[in-house]
């Protein structure tokens, strides 16, 4: 019996370590999407760089679906869930992109940092994970770090923009847990598949009206987009698959290592001492959830 429990045990650890690496590899390749996408937004409107988003995806997506599962399981899945995940996806990247042609790549993501407190919170209601007092204490902190990369003084960047960045964080966030709950259900690649299906049908019908001729110049833009945007769709899903919520999601903020290169290789501009002070706060308190988690989980597991 004792083997078994440590068997469990370990099986459980490696599940978490897993999640945790492909975590890291999402964030990745999400970046360098990002960057494609701050690209675009300087030629088209928000919603139709939300369409291209999910559409330049979709062909390999479904491809690996039907390699992997076949099309039966693309349809047994929970239908309201998936909607909402589509509503969320769509008002997330819509709003991210907006967000993009205005402000720097590396300030964007300060404040979409409060993504993962989010989570972390969410995940006491949606999923019944404990989160203790001290836990709590570190999201109110990071929850200040965010103000100071906001500004509101109206001297800072508490602009459209910035109110653009929480929105997407939201629809993140809420995107995330419901992932967890999806994944008890439906297959990874039905999870997949169906949002960027789902943003791609969506945010194309709404951009239809003033949709911009796409310039050739930007198609390898646009692949890329797909190619880094699938993977990085699938490593996310399974790294919230394999790994807790609330351990998953502050390694969120190596975000920002990527953010400040690439704005620096693309773009030449550097983050401003209030962002880079709201980020230490933000990414400290992200550590600090890590690290109870880490505390909590080994109290369980001796």
């Amino acid at each position: 019996m004792q083997t078994t429990a440590t068997t469990t045990s370990e099986e459980q650890r490696e599940r978490q370590r897993r999640g945790m690496w492909l975590m890291l590899v999402s964030v990745g390749l999400f970046s360098l999407m990002d960057a494609g996408l701050k690209t675009l937004s300087a030629h088209y409107p928000p919603i139709q760089v939300a369409a291209l988003r999910g559409a330049s995806s979709l062909p390999l997506l479904l491809a690996w679906a039907l390699a992997t599962v076949g099309l039966k399981p693309l349809f047994a899945v929970r239908w309201p869930l998936h909607l909402l995940r589509g509503v969320l996806g769509i008002t997330m990247m819509a709003s991210f992109v907006y967000a993009l042609k205005r402000l720097p790549l590396s300030t964007a993501y300060s404040i979409f940092f409060v993504a993962p407190l989010l989570i972390t919170a969410l995940s006491v209601p949606f999923l019944g994970e404990r989160v203790g007092p001290r836990r709590w204490t570190a999201i109110g902190i990071g929850l200040v770090g965010v103000l100071v990369v906001l500004r509101p003084t109206g001297e800072g960047v508490f602009t459209l923009a910035g109110v653009a960045v929480l929105v997407a964080a939201l629809g993140y966030s809420v995107s995330a847990i419901t992932v967890r709950v999806l994944s008890r259900t439906d297959s990874t690649q039905a999870i997949t598949f169906w949002l960027l299906a789902l943003m791609a049908l969506g945010a194309g019908a709404f951009a239809l009206p003033n949709w911009v001729a796409l310039r050739a110049e930007d198609g390898w833009i646009i692949a890329a987009i797909g190619i880094g945007g699938a993977l990085g769709q699938y490593t996310i899903t399974e790294a919230f698959r394999l790994g807790e919520a609330s351990l998953i999601a502050p390694l969120e903020y190596t975000a920002l290592v990527w953010g400040v290169g690439l704005d620096l290789v693309l773009w030449g501009v550097l983050p401003d001492n209030a962002t880079w002070l709201g980020a230490a706060i933000i990414v400290t308190s992200g550590l600090y959830l890590l690290r109870r988690e880490r505390v909590h989980a080994a109290a369980e597991h001796p």
